[in-house]
């Protein structure tokens, strides 16, 4: 296993306890004297160097070795003449192993972070364009009292940074949890409450145990900059990367629903066993390598679809047999209006700005590019993970040994290397733009808190001039929702497994009801909104907007039975009364818009070869308009002499 005990590599140690395994059995079958073995174990190994021209994408290569080994065989590997081509793209690797160094010394520097990793994919392929496994391949001297592959913070440990597992998302795992919950039908613009929350259902409202209960099964998560913010939509909660909405949305979306998805889209590291993580996976529970999850991203850049990460084009024989070929295994895993719905968030600079400001590293002018961070609870982990529509890149940065950093979120360590990587490698891409996720085809029909209206979900609507209730004689301009200000919870309005159904008839029957009931309640007390019952609909019908109220038009000239001339100017005559008085009239040929008439006695002139192609038989319309937007139209059949074809 030369690969497993690589010098270079992380099981040093191993290597030590396997050459010892070996001078002992030499000895034992007598192949060596006991004088020999003692010089043997007492000799310090000292190995070459590495120059830095030794190995190619070193992470990557062992990362190919490890694979074909495992497949093929050593044998095979070592001495079959395998010609292996590869997805890299060594022009995007150079670069990223300089970055990679570049940033990781600083982040040593400013926030004790010391180590860094790097993954860049083709999202449409799932091919692997650059790895960067750790700061530096050939880092010496290592730190004082460190032993290589078990503490120290920068010793390369390919298996940790690069593609193995053992690093916890943060909230890089938010758009998963958020892509759940609008496959189940919730909106970007759905409302929660942003609030101090408890959701531990052993527990009290305000944190507190129930009898019997340890106090540290309480659950009452924080944002990272400790603010409550109230109501909140799901796109700024998301964009915002804020912790209790998210907490609220996995809730809602349903925590085996976010795995299965998760799982699905290749992140093979996260149980399927929702028992496994409760509401906390959605702030980072599980672990996950930086490969499976940039790869995993795909599904956002790429519509829907995710490839299995690919790093190897074709492996031939010694005889040029072709033993394996790149082949695009595209797996569907949610639709495309949900990816480009969670891409339209992730890619809103304005959304985040209020957390992360307007010119932060997750923001690349002149390009579609979505980005999201992650950051651990203990500050052990810190994730930058982007993309347009052919690229992907993900950087993870941290310390091998698990040690803390500074307490800066990602977006202060991660993210700044993420951004140079970028700048440098989207030059090298064709530019492409973010496909718009479509609107919904009727909004009108949703509750309103799915709308993003927090007072209330119970609405009426009313004709804004009369201000009673709209009827079907009320201009559709001139109509307007109302809701009744009525503050609960989001669980309040919608059955969380189906929230385009109706209101649920005992809201109270959900667990997580009372808790996320009663800080919501006390809240709306503090902001001294007053509420609203039925009684404050109103009872009367707009009355304003009725048939017998619109206005009358008489059209004086031109008339019915007589041939007009085309190219001669045709003045128009009209009489027109009112109740309300007419503010505009309107013009039509053929329904082709003429143009309109706003002062009395509301007379207009046009020629009709100039202004449409009349016909032999054409219709003139005329649309009035009073001043409360009442309306009526007429029309009057027009004659016109037309030369004949020849």
């Amino acid at each position: 296993a030369p690969t497993y005990y690589s010098p270079y590599g992380s099981h040093r140690k191993e290597l030590e306890e396997r050459k010892n395994l070996v001078l002992k059995r030499m000895l034992e079958l007598g192949f060596i004297t006991q004088k020999e073995w003692k010089e043997a174990m007492t000799e310090k190994v000292h190995f070459l160097e590495k120059s830095n021209q030794a190995i190619k994408a070193p992470h990557f290569s062992l990362f190919i070795r490890s694979y074909l080994e495992k497949k093929y065989g050593k044998d095979l590997v070592e001495q079959g003449g395998l010609k292996v081509i590869t997805t890299l793209n060594y022009e995007l690797q150079e670069k990223a192993e300089k970055l990679v160094k570049e940033y990781a010394e600083k982040n040593t520097e400013k926030f004790k972070a010391y180590n860094a990793g790097l993954v860049a994919i083709d999202p449409k392929s799932g091919q692997i364009l650059a790895m960067v496994g750790s700061r530096d391949w050939s880092e010496d001297p290592l730190p004082e009292g460190c032993t290589p592959g078990l503490d120290c913070k920068f010793e390369p440990k390919p298996n940790v940074v690069a593609y193995g597992i053992g690093r916890q998302p943060g909230s890089a795992i938010k758009p998963f949890v958020y892509a759940a919950a609008f496959k189940k039908g919730y909106t970007p613009e759905t409302v929660v409450f942003d609030l101090k929350t408890e959701f531990n259902t052993l527990c009290n409202a305000e944190g507190t145990p129930k009898e019997g209960v340890d106090e540290k099964e309480c659950y009452m998560p924080q944002n990272s900059d400790g603010i409550f913010r109230g109501p909140l939509t799901f796109r700024s909660a998301l964009a915002q990367s804020l912790n209790v909405p998210s907490v609220k949305v996995l809730y809602l979306a349903g925590l085996k629903n976010a795995l299965k998805l998760i799982r699905q889209a290749g992140i093979t590291t996260m149980s399927d066993d929702p028992n496994k993580y409760g509401l906390t996976l959605v702030l980072g529970g599980g672990e996950v390598s930086l490969l499976e999850l940039t790869n995993a991203y795909s599904i956002f850049a790429n519509k829907g679809e995710v490839n299995p990460p690919s790093a190897i084009l074709k492996i031939e024989d010694s005889k040029g047999n072709i033993l394996e070929e790149y082949k695009s295994l595209p797996k569907r895993v949610i639709d495309e209006k949900t990816a480009e719905t969670v891409t339209d968030i992730l890619s809103d600079n304005q959304a985040r700005a209020p957390m992360f400001g307007e010119h932060s590293p997750l923001h690349i002018p002149d390009y579609d590019v979505a980005a999201k961070t992650g950051t651990t609870n203990d500050f052990r982990d810190a994730w930058t993970i982007g993309y347009t529509p052919n690229l992907i890149v993900g950087v993870w940065v941290g310390n091998n040994d698990n040690s803390p950093m500074e307490y800066k979120t990602a977006s202060f360590i991660a993210a700044p290397l993420w951004n140079a990587v970028m700048k440098e490698f989207l030059p090298l891409f064709p530019k492409e733009k973010f496909a718009k996720p479509p609107k919904e085809e009727n909004p009108e029909e949703l509750k309103p808190v799915l709308r993003g209206i927090w007072q209330g979900s119970r609405s009426y609507k009313i004709d804004k001039i009369s201000g009673k209730l709209a009827t079907e004689f009320t201009p559709p301009d001139l109509i307007e929702e109302k809701v009744l200000t009525q503050i609960h919870s989001i669980l309040y309005w919608v059955d969380k497994d189906n929230p385009r159904g109706p209101i649920p008839e005992h809201p109270e029957n959900d667990p997580q009801f009372e808790l996320w009931e009663k800080p919501v309640r006390q809240w709306a007390k503090n902001q001294h909104i007053r509420e609203q019952t039925i009684q404050d609909i109103p009872k009367d019908k707009d009355d304003v907007h009725l048939p017998q109220n619109a206005p009358r038009i008489t059209i004086l000239y031109p008339r019915k039975n007589e041939i007009y001339n085309p190219k001669n100017i045709l003045n128009v005559k009209i009489r027109t009364q009112s109740k309300f008085g007419v503010e505009q009239v309107d013009f039509f040929l053929n329904n082709v818009y003429l143009g309109s008439s706003k002062t009395p006695p509301f007379n207009f002139s046009f020629i009709p070869a100039s202004a449409a192609e009349p016909a032999p038989s054409s219709v003139l319309k005329i649309v009035a308009y009073d001043k409360v937007r009442n309306k009526k139209e007429v029309s009057l059949p027009l004659r016109f002499s037309l030369p004949q074809p020849q």
